[in-house]
């Protein structure tokens, strides 16, 4: 596959094409996946999962929201993260070419479902996406992204909002931008910190934000998940403050080494909402896990995240596996599935068919619809 920086240069065979749907699928539908498998467990200590579900823990989907497979804000963010990345390619027709722009107003549409009691027709800007029903609806949000995306202000790495936080909301709405396969690690690195400062101001959760991309990034263009680390681990060596995430990376690494898999290796690596610790932990159980269904339980029950650490682990085996590996009746009961698909397959027709859908020279009018330009 020839690609470019920005992915607009890529040329994509029909089996690469193929491929790729299947990962984006996969890393969207199991970071969903894990959101909700955790979010029935989500608070609870691991002795209070395992007085709720047996000593082995959760093992499946729990009632939570008022239905089994319900997700959080955790999936809602990831969904506009795609929605924005979209747009974004959209509008560089236009000579608008500022991502974190774009992915911004994504995430204040979000910010719209938390407060309104559904779509407003009346918003020329909404596309499909927020007019669907079922995303007005308050799943858990962080008091971070609520501020974050209170006002139209758009914060920054040099002015970020959140000065201190360090709290894993913007690591976890993170996997689209490893998604952006054309695009070279460092350059989705930097995109995934610029956006994390939306909300975030403390370096390391901006800088997971970013590995976690990088890691994406490595397994949706068919990388090994130990080579990723190694990619990100070398990224991260020039960032100032990095050093808490690199040190997260390691010790989940060297965790794979240190015996059978389970809760006490878990909270060894953390059990906090730190991004880093989130990130390690998720990472340790797609290293270890011996399928996703395996991979999943581990990082859920446990004293910590749950629905966090359950999304990243999730997005992370889903683009190493892709979507025919993820456990068919979890996929049956998720909610939104079809909205995921759907974001899945525009996302990936976006980033290898973009030219065919709107360019100077071809406009096809049902995809403006869908992802406005203004």
């Amino acid at each position: 596959m020839s690609t470019g920086t920005t992915g607009t240069a890529a040329v994509w065979g029909r089996v690469q094409q193929q491929d790729f749907r299947g990962r984006v699928r996969g890393s969207l539908l199991g970071g969903a996946i894990g959101d909700a498998l955790g979010a029935g467990v989500a608070g609870l200590t691991l002795e209070e999962i395992r007085a709720a579900h047996g000593v082995d823990g959760v093992a499946d989907f729990v009632p939570v929201h008022g239905r089994r497979g319900a997700v959080t804000a955790v999936t809602q963010l990831t969904l506009f993260t795609v929605d924005g990345l979209i747009r974004a390619q959209v509008r560089r027709d236009t000579g608008a070419w500022h991502p974190p722009t774009d992915v911004h107003r994504a995430h204040l549409r979000w910010a719209a479902t938390q407060s309104a009691w559904g779509p407003d027709e009346r918003r020329r800007d909404n596309g499909w996406l927020a007019k669907e029903e079922w995303l007005y609806t308050r799943r858990a949000p962080t008091r971070e992204c609520l501020v974050g995306f209170g006002d139209a202000t758009m914060g920054t790495l040099a002015v970020p909002k959140n000065p201190a936080a360090r709290d894993s909301a913007a690591l976890t709405r993170s996997a689209p931008f490893g998604l952006l396969v054309g695009w070279e690690p460092q350059l989705v690195l930097q995109l995934a910190v610029e956006c994390a400062a939306h909300t975030h101001g403390h370096a390391s959760a901006q800088l997971a934000a970013g590995a976690f991309a990088v890691l994406v990034h490595g397994l949706a263009r068919g990388e090994t998940l130990d080579g990723s680390v190694q990619h990100a681990l070398g990224l991260l060596a020039d960032r100032p403050g990095s050093e808490q995430v690199s040190d997260a990376l390691r010790q989940a690494l060297g965790s794979v080494r240190q015996g059978i898999p389970g809760p006490a290796l878990i909270e060894a690596l953390g059990d906090t909402d730190s991004a880093e610790e989130v990130l390690a932990v998720a990472l340790y159980c797609a290293l270890v896990g011996e399928d996703i269904r395996h991979g999943l339980r581990l990082a859920v029950n446990h004293s910590g995240p749950s629905a966090a650490t359950g999304a990243v682990c999730g997005a992370l085996l889903g683009a190493l596996h892709g979507e025919t590996a993820l456990p068919p009746a979890w996929l049956a009961e998720l909610e939104g599935r079809s909205t995921l698909l759907e974001l899945s397959d525009d996302f990936a027709m976006e980033m290898t068919q973009g030219p065919a859908l709107h360019s100077p020279a071809a406009v096809a009018p049902g995809w403006l619809a869908r992802y406005p330009r203004d």
